[in-house]
């Protein structure tokens, strides 16, 4: 009986709350995946464990990811003497005022466009069509589209 309550305490007072049903399949999980390292001498892949338990790939991704222990921002990841390097460390943002001004420099950019070069640009390089499938689509030669295609990109690099 207090073996049942300890167990109940740790489950319970865990940072995320994982259904026991979940719990149960990551451990089954686990123990299917430890007795197939130990006959095949290698690490079987989320498919074979998956096929195993009669689950798919994705149940048993999530099942496995979630008794995993969340690890905190300030977990160091590497101490050498005096400079820790913890996890916020090494987070980091592409979000620089020069890719912001890129940003705000490209959408003006492209406005200035013509209503036929933006639907080019868009079939091309949003839905990577050929110039030959955009020619066939809007009634144009694909010399003519390469040469829209050409003219559009020259005056967004500008």
């Amino acid at each position: 009986m207090i073996i049942g309550e300890i167990r109940r305490y740790l489950r319970d007072n865990n940072a995320v709350r994982v259904s026991r049903s979940i719990k149960d399949t990551a451990y089954r999980a686990m123990q299917v995946k430890e007795r197939l390292m130990t006959e095949r001498q290698q690490e079987p892949t989320v498919a074979e464990i998956a096929k195993e338990l009669s689950l798919s790939s994705s149940e048993v991704v999530i099942a496995m990811e979630s008794v995993v222990n969340p690890m905190s921002l300030y977990d160091p990841v590497y101490s050498d003497g005096g400079d820790t390097i913890y996890v916020l460390d090494q987070l980091g943002d592409n979000n620089d005022d020069n890719n912001w001004l890129q940003e705000i420099a490209l959408k003006e950019s492209i406005k200035n466009l013509s209503e036929r070069e933006k639907n080019i640009l868009s079939l091309r390089f949003m839905q990577g069509k050929t110039q030959m499938e955009v020619s066939k689509e809007i009634g144009i030669s694909q010399a003519q589209v390469s040469r829209l295609e050409k003219g559009a990109l020259d005056k967004i690099k500008g």
